[in-house]
This record gives structure tokens, sequence and C-alpha cells, in this order.
């Protein structure tokens, strides 16, 4: 179905221009549920008749996606947009290590995956999902699947080439909703009705996009409404435009057949070039056949700063945060914002000079320090208020207080506002080891 334009959806409208979807005519509605922003739920007053020929158009024009557990499932599809800073993307891609059902450790592989996570700036990052791979015994992918269902604890893919291998498992671990991968122009008519049967997703594959959008079309007939594309592996240049297209399609051309998420497999010559390429040019789910560290970490912090609202900067939580062990009423206390990237820089510095110290976190709205000075958002007057709202004079023996450097004129009114001692410290962080110890000596 090809989407609505704004004066269609607009003679679906009651055209009262009430304002109660938050615009001011159902004109202006109409435009903005045409260009995907906003909610067809929005309008309280709009007919069965005009709710059911707007269905399509209130649509996203990729299809959100559910799998795993309830509780626990992950979420992929649901995107609006080409590029993040138009808006901001919304579900991170998903990596997935892919388990073979006859591999020697497969325990030991299915254990890993479920503890195999990194703390960066605050975030932990994580394998989303695990997949199985048939070998050609179904009594073995069964017994298989069932382990690693249960040793990783996490959103499953089951990978067969025809219905009857993937069949018992899938009934056996219908409950944990896995996606079935995959529908092929030989199987499509077996998989889709098992998908269908079970309600599970299902991965749809073929090599040639004009097939894939035929197929998809077959399988969605079929009735199974949560559907991931596959064009297989493939060179890295075929890649980018096989994604490229598919995004292209769905986002600009509202071409239904594509609107769904991609699943992009990786070889074992590329796995850390193709898995890039897949969180950066719109992969949903990226399969590794291995996660070395130094392959995984920086596919995983790669995809942090791409999926992170380039509006809304990382930030911690505002605090007094206590560096480098328990602190007492006579260790020094410093001043920071909460930037993220700010906060873990000073704090390993601090911690540099072993010298137990309290870190107080301003809200800034996440700006750097100089950011959030120029654009007042670090003022004398709030650090002040926030000191007295933390009730610091009952934790603070010296009642004073070191502040970066960089915002040294903020010293004597931060003085004024505050009664507190106000020490100049290093412009640079870097030099807080150093400073801490001639300022405890």
């Amino acid at each position: 179905m090809m989407a609505l334009n704004a004066m269609q959806i607009f003679m679906q409208l009651p055209k009262t221009n009430c304002g109660k979807c938050g615009f001011p005519t159902c004109l202006a509605f109409a435009m903005q549920l045409a260009n995907q922003k906003t909610s067809l739920d929005s309008c309280p007053d709009i007919s069965d008749a005009g709710r059911g020929a707007l269905e399509g158009a209130a649509a996203p024009p990729i299809k959100k996606v559910k799998f795993g557990p309830a509780g626990a499932e992950v979420e992929i599809g649901d995107e609006t947009e080409m590029f993040r800073h138009d808006k901001k993307f919304f579900h991170p891609t998903l990596l997935c290590q892919v388990i073979s059902d006859d591999d020697g450790d497969l325990e030991g592989k299915a254990s890993k995956a479920k503890d195999y996570e990194f703390d960066r700036i605050g975030q932990v990052m994580n394998l989303d999902t695990v997949a199985v791979r048939a070998s050609g015994d179904v009594g073995k992918f069964k017994e298989s699947a069932e382990k690693v269902n249960s040793l990783a604890g996490k959103p499953m893919i089951l990978m067969a080439d025809d219905a009857g291998t993937i069949e018992g498992a899938a009934r056996s671990l219908a409950s944990a909703r896995p996606l079935l991968y995959r529908a092929t122009q030989d199987n499509w008519e077996a998989m889709a009705g098992l998908a269908a049967e079970l309600k599970l997703p299902l991965v749809v594959y073929c090599e040639d996009l004009n097939g894939l959008a035929e197929l998809s079309d077959k399988v969605k007939g079929k009735g199974v409404g949560d559907i991931v594309l596959d064009f297989g592996p493939t060179k890295l240049g075929d890649a980018l435009r096989n994604l490229t297209i598919l995004r292209r399609s769905a986002i600009k051309k509202k071409f239904r057949p594509f609107g769904f998420p991609v699943l992009l497999e990786t070889s074992a010559t590329d796995p850390g070039l193709m898995g890039a390429l897949g969180v950066a040019k719109y992969a949903s789910i990226v399969l590794f056949e291995s996660v070395p560290v130094s392959t995984i970490y920086p596919i995983m912090t790669l995809r942090q700063n791409i999926y992170t609202d380039p509006q809304k900067p990382l930030q911690m939580e505002a605090k007094v945060y206590d560096i480098s062990g328990p602190t007492n009423e006579n260790s020094p206390l410093m001043l920071t914002t909460n930037f993220s990237l700010t906060y873990f820089i000073v704090r390993g510095d601090i911690e540099k000079s072993k010298i137990p110290s309290k870190l107080l976190v301003v809200d800034t709205e996440g700006l750097s320090v100089m950011t959030a000075f120029a654009a007042e958002k670090l003022t004398a007057e709030g650090v002040a208020a926030f000191i007295k709202k933390l009730g610091l004079e009952e934790s603070v023996a010296q009642k004073s207080i070191i502040i970066p450097g960089q915002i040294a004129r903020m010293s004597g009114s931060l003085e004024e506002e505050s009664g507190w001692k106000v020490i100049v410290g290093p412009r640079d962080s870097s030099g807080l080891p150093k400073f801490l110890k001639t300022q405890t000596s």
C-alpha cells in the first residue's frame, strides 16, 4: 500500500479544527501524520471508517518487530529517518553470536554470551541475542537450541534451511518467541505457515532485491506480520548498496515490501568491517560467527555513538560521588558537570592521585564545563543552591570546594553565593593528581 499524502489524510479527518491532537487545524495534523511525525491515535474524534482508511498511512515506514521472552524481548525497526541528524535513530543494531548445534564448545559459548559485556562511560554494552544454526540433525538442533536458551538467557534466532528442521525447536521454545530464520523461494510457504501458526517473527531471504520484495509480500499474505529482511552474505560494497536501497525505499518512497528491519551476516574474513557497516548503515541485526574483544568492542562503541540522541548528550546523575575509596568529612570536594565523558575523565584523573575525594556533579543538561559555563547552565547560584540541597555543609568539614581552572572567573561569585571557600584547580583535569597531593600535604 502506498502512503497517503496530507490532503488524502485530511479528507478522512473530522475537519473540526478542535486542537485536541495538539495541532491548531486538521490540515496541520494531516501534514504531520503524512510525515510520520505524530500518531493517528492523537485524533480522538476520527470515525471508524476514517481510522480504517488511514491505518496504512499511520504505520511507521519500517515496522517495529519484537522477539524474545516477555519482559526481556528486544525491539528492532520502527525507524523514521535516513540520517541521525534529522531526528534520531531509536533501536540500536542488535549484535548476535551464531553457535552451531554441533559446536564442541556450545555450552561454553552460550554461557560466555550471557556475560559478554563492557561498561563505557556509564553505559553497559553487551551482546543482545544468540543464534543456533542447524547442522542437519533435527533432534540435535532442538536439544542444542533448548540448551542455549537456558544457558544464555537472551532472545534467540533459530537458523535452519527448512521448516521440518526448525519446527521442533520452534514449538518447544515458542513461549520465548525466537526469530525464525529463514523463508526462501523454495520453502517460504512451509516457513510462513509455521511462523503464522506460532505467531513468531520470520526472516525472509533472497539475494535479489526484486525477489526479496516479492517474497516479503507473499509471506505477509500468509499472515506473517513480523518480518525481517535478509539479502544474504555479500561483498562490502554490495552490502552497502543493498542496505541503502532498502532503507531509502522504506523511508522516502514508503515502499511497504521493504518496510521491515534488515538482518546482515558477517563473514569470517571481514567480521569487523561488515559489522561496522551494518551498525552505521541501517542493519537491525548483525550476525557474528565469533566475537573476539578486538572485533566486537569497537563495534559496540560505534553503536553507542550512533544511537545516542544527538540532542541529548550522555549524562550522569547529579549528586556527590565518592572516588578512590571511602571518604570522610575532611576529604577534598571537587566540582564538575554531568556530561558523562567529562565525568569519567575527571574521575580517572582523581583516581590516579589515590586520595579519597568527593566529586560534586551538577546538572548542566549534559554539557561540558566550558560549554555549560558559556551557556549559563553552570552558574554560581545553581551550584550554591545544589550544595544547600544536598546538605553538604554537614558532610564537608572545611566548607571548601575545588572548581575547574577553566571557570576561575566564577570563584568570587560562588564564594558570595555559598559562603564556602572556593579553590581554583588546574585548567585540565590531568593536573589533578599533583594538585591534590599538594593540597593534602
